[in-house]
């Protein structure tokens, strides 16, 4: 029976500390905030982005640089994502668990509007870019006595959002994905699967979304949750190895919803968000 990591606070640091963690976009966001707080339980993180510059910065927050390695990879690039496990495994010995965090944002546009190329792209990272990921290192974390994949998925794989369409799909795609290897694991190995719907969360993505909206950036950052709480959160519940996680009161309060009535829950999206993406409709046609 798969058996998740520790729950308390105490035994929790005890469980990370000394373990090597991989986290996918640490060059920025939600990946840097969670591979800065894996450090400050003292584990060792592997942080992988694309962009160098970015995982430079990180690397100049961890006071102890021995605890963070950069490897800039580009989690499309099958043949690279292949071979990065024997990489980290030969710089830090082993590798104990996988934070799929890297993904890019829509564009506010219909599907008629995204050029091909642009919706080939949202799935190779927001949805293939994980399972390669995940299948590169699953047989590794096999091999140890415990082992953590966390997969991050949205708030639009709950609710559709207005001009959200692919990426809406590149994460409902991630997260099924994510329950279905949770069954796979599922009573024969210790190896976990975390699922993480968070909803709005103040980072790059989310203010040049609310930029494209017209909304006041004071109003976005407010109604959107801190960073450094939601990779709080993100640790906390990878490691005591929770199956589904809904992170934020948008993200809470849609999951809720739906659950009642798609119908409202698909609405109230259209009314929040339809605005600034369909300037010509004021509200949902009847029937919709």
């Amino acid at each position: 029976m798969s058996r998740p990591l520790s729950a308390t606070t105490g035994r929790s640091r005890r469980q990370i500390e000394g373990r090597v963690f991989v986290v996918t976009g640490a060059g920025n966001g939600i990946g840097r905030c969670v591979a800065l707080e894996l450090i400050a339980r003292g584990a060792v993180v592997v942080g992988a982005d694309r962009d160098e510059q970015a995982l430079a910065a990180t690397a100049a927050l961890v006071a102890d640089r021995e605890r963070f390695t950069a490897h800039p990879i580009d989690i499309c690039d099958r043949a690279a994502v292949a071979a990065f496990p024997d990489s980290v495994i030969a710089a830090h010995g082993q590798v104990d668990g996988l934070f799929n965090i890297a993904g890019i944002a829509q564009e506010l546009q219909t599907v008629a509007d995204l050029s091909d190329a642009r919706i080939e792209t949202l799935m190779q990272v927001n949805f293939f870019g994980a399972v390669w990921m995940s299948r590169a290192f699953l047989p590794h974390l096999l091999q140890r006595p415990r082992g953590v994949i966390m997969n991050t998925s949205s708030l639009s794989a709950i609710v559709p959002v207005p001009g959200s369409a692919v990426y809406g799909a590149s994460k409902a795609a991630l997260a099924l994905f994510s329950y279905g290897l949770a069954q796979d694991l599922r009573g024969r190995s210790n190896v976990t699967v975390t699922t993480v719907l968070p909803g709005s969360v103040w980072t790059d993505l989310v203010r040049k979304v609310a930029q494209q909206m017209g909304a006041p950036e004071w109003l976005a950052k407010g109604f959107s949750a801190k960073p450094e709480q939601v990779a709080r959160r993100i640790v906390d519940t990878t490691v005591k190895g929770k199956g589904r996680v809904v992170i934020g009161k948008d993200a809470h309060g849609y999951d809720a919803l739906r659950r009642l009535s798609t119908r409202l829950a698909d609405r109230l999206s259209y009314l929040q968000v339809g605005h600034g993406v369909y300037p010509k409709r004021t509200a949902p046609t009847r029937g919709n």
